[in-house]
């Protein structure tokens, strides 16, 4: 509304857009004007998927950029006992946009673990939005950077630990809120280990007092203790 300059309640496309805007980027480096805004309004479509529905499968090429904007998205690949869990996306991620700007196919299949809602750009205006308005280009390249240095560091913070210090550090980068709302298969297939495994980990936890877990949730009660955990 401050962007549009004026007092009128922002219509629903707008306020996509400015939702969205806030989800790719810092607005300090590059802050948009009403212009930059009012095109994003234009080229964002909504689409709703029931749960265990899929957004997209691994090896199709990337047909645009989805941004969650409510429910939880599983990030996948391989299937049966070979499946593992890369991520998953929750609202204000975004996804898509990197295969696409590097012409390489989906890695991984993408299904909604609740009834999701993403807002979406199609491949031609994703390009048209970044050729045009420079500012756009120059907030979505921070947002790339940054997903891109969030996964190197992840990767990097789990290579040579043990699973007990694994386990303490997926907690800690999975909870919001206290609350890690991720049932305990999928945060197995995350860490590539057998439920089991995992649930001998969390027992110990949940007996000295660190977590509770939770239908299909984790609390987290000793966040500094798993912090020390995890190394």
């Amino acid at each position: 509304m401050r962007l549009l300059g004026t007092g009128a309640p922002a219509d629903l496309a707008i306020r996509h857009a400015a939702w969205v805007a806030r989800c790719v980027g810092h607005g300090e480096a590059a802050p948009l004007g009403p212009a930059d805004v009012e095109a994003l309004a234009a080229t964002l479509r909504t689409r709703t998927y029931e749960r265990g529905a899929v957004l997209f499968r691994g090896g199709a090429t990337a047909e645009g950029v989805w941004i969650v904007q409510r429910g939880r998205v599983e990030l996948s690949v391989g299937a049966g006992r070979r499946r593992a869990v890369v991520y998953v996306l929750q609202p204000g991620n975004v996804e898509g946009d990197i295969q696409h700007l590097l012409d390489m196919p989906l890695a991984y299949t993408a299904r909604a673990l609740d009834e999701v809602t993403a807002l979406a750009l199609d491949a031609a205006s994703f390009e048209k939005l970044l050729a045009d308005h420079p500012l756009i280009a120059r907030r979505w390249l921070s947002s790339v950077a940054q997903r891109l240095a969030t996964s190197q560091s992840r990767i990097i913070g789990l290579l040579g630990r043990s699973l007990t210090e694994q386990v303490a550090r997926l907690l800690l980068d999975e909870a919001v809120d206290g609350e890690v709302p991720l049932p305990q298969r999928t945060l197995a297939a995350m860490l590539g280990v057998q439920r089991p495994s995992l649930n001998k980990i969390l027992k110990e936890f949940e007996r000295a007092g660190l977590i509770e877990v939770r239908y299909a949730a984790i609390h987290v009660l000793e966040e500094a203790k798993l912090l020390a955990i995890s190394g």
